[in-house]
């Protein structure tokens, strides 16, 4: 049987001829003959955009340049919301698992829903790959031999953008943070960062989350008089901070903002007269080549006109892996399939020769980008300027067996 030509992104594999018998062995080892990609994410909630339906859609297109079938067997996708609620993703979770025949449940893009899930890949073997979920106990202590971390975490998040920005001349900085766990966790590792690369903070200012009003912690962040001025909060936000700072003037009076979590899709929302500027991290970008604006197209046409985030085109690559890896396997047993993933070097698109780690953690490359001022984009969707590529050698966590279990 020669294996039939792939799409335009996947990546050829050698094909040979197989005996009948052969062949009949390699199909009965796929479970209920076919393999079934479950997709849980927020789908209708303030991350469906980023997220949502579109990962569903990347998934859909890594199966189509995969060439439909594998080892003989149909490829199907589900998808579910989760709500953004942890016992509504685990019992999502033990459902597919258990009764509906899903193989590896991808995305997720919440990190309390992700440690949920991945307690069931620890416990059970189950394949879970974590796209925009940003907790870096996934690969840490929470780490398993059928779990990966596709995109991006905390630790790499403050390492890469740290180092980037005070290379690009911003050495002095100020927090506007979130007055919670996440956003003090992520000062306390940006702060190393800045201070290593020949940088330092100036001071900082919280806010409760939700609230509605920023001027006063703006107006301390201009009063600093430091170079950047870094989001460490997300969501709405993330959003009105920026409003707020575009209203007081601030990067108009030369100081540029950095956020900690933010996407393309914020930018579009905004609009470039108030988000022009503002420097961010992102393993993806629509417009970066060929190869990316040419599944951005496919992407635009499979949504009905959205453009794809960085957790969109994660999603297709982790699944496209994930089958290369179930075809090399011969099965698609989590436990060997997982092996198989860990072996290859990921390649498509976006994604050039990274390898998987032992402890579940894709190496996949950064960028800096800043997003353009009105006169600088050529039209929707033309928001970023990549700065420079941050290696993933450089800013993600080496692997540490006091963290990980399984590295022992």
């Amino acid at each position: 049987m020669e294996r039939v030509k792939r799409g335009l992104f996947g990546t050829a594999l050698a094909a040979g001829l197989i005996c009948g018998t052969a062949g009949m062995a390699a199909a009965a080892e796929i479970s209920g003959e076919v393999v079934r990609i479950g997709v849980m994410n927020d789908q209708s909630g303030a991350y469906a955009d980023t997220s949502g339906p579109g990962s569903a859609a990347a998934a859909r297109l890594a199966i189509e340049d995969f060439g439909g079938t594998v080892l003989d067997k149909p490829i199907e996708v589900v998808a579910a919301d989760h709500q953004n609620k942890p016992d509504i993703g685990a019992g999502t979770a033990r459902r597919w698992y258990d009764q509906d025949g899903v193989d590896g449940i991808f995305d997720i893009a919440n990190s309390a829903v992700s440690l949920a899930v991945q307690e069931l890949a620890k416990s059970d073997g189950r394949l879970v790959v974590h796209v925009g979920s940003a907790n870096d106990r996934i690969y840490g202590q929470d780490c398993a031999e059928t779990g990966f971390l596709w995109l991006y975490d905390t630790f790499s998040i403050a390492q890469a953008i740290g180092k980037a920005v005070v290379a690009q001349g911003g050495d002095s900085w100020y927090y506007i943070s979130a007055d919670y766990a996440f956003a003090k966790a992520m000062e306390g590792a940006l702060t190393p960062v800045v201070e290593a690369a020949g940088g330092k903070v100036l001071g900082a200012v919280r806010h409760p989350i939700g609230t509605t009003d920023y001027s006063s912690y703006v107006l301390q962040a201009q009063a600093s008089g430091a170079k950047i001025v870094a989001l460490a909060n997300a969501g709405v936000d993330t959003i009105n901070t920026i409003k707020q700072a575009s209203e007081f003037g601030l990067t108009q009076g030369g100081q540029k903002l950095a956020a900690t979590v933010f996407y393309l899709h914020t930018v579009h929302g905004l609009g470039l007269e108030v988000a022009q500027g503002l420097q961010v991290v992102t393993g993806f970008y629509w417009d970066m080549d060929d190869a990316t604006r040419a599944f951005a197209k496919r992407f635009e046409a499979a949504t009905g006109g959205n453009m794809p985030s960085q957790i969109h085109a994660g999603t297709y690559s982790a699944v496209l892996h994930y089958l290369k890896a179930v075809e090399a396997a011969g099965t698609d047993e989590p436990r060997a399939v997982a092996a198989k993933m860990r072996e290859i070097r990921v390649n498509d698109f976006f994604t050039r020769d990274a390898e998987v780690r032992r402890d579940g953690r894709l190496m996949r490359d950064y960028h800096l980008v800043e997003v353009k001022t009105p006169a600088a984009s050529t039209g929707p969707w033309d928001y970023y300027r990549v700065l420079d590529r941050v290696p993933a050698a450089d800013v993600i966590r080496p692997m540490d067996p006091a963290l990980c279990p399984i590295l022992n």
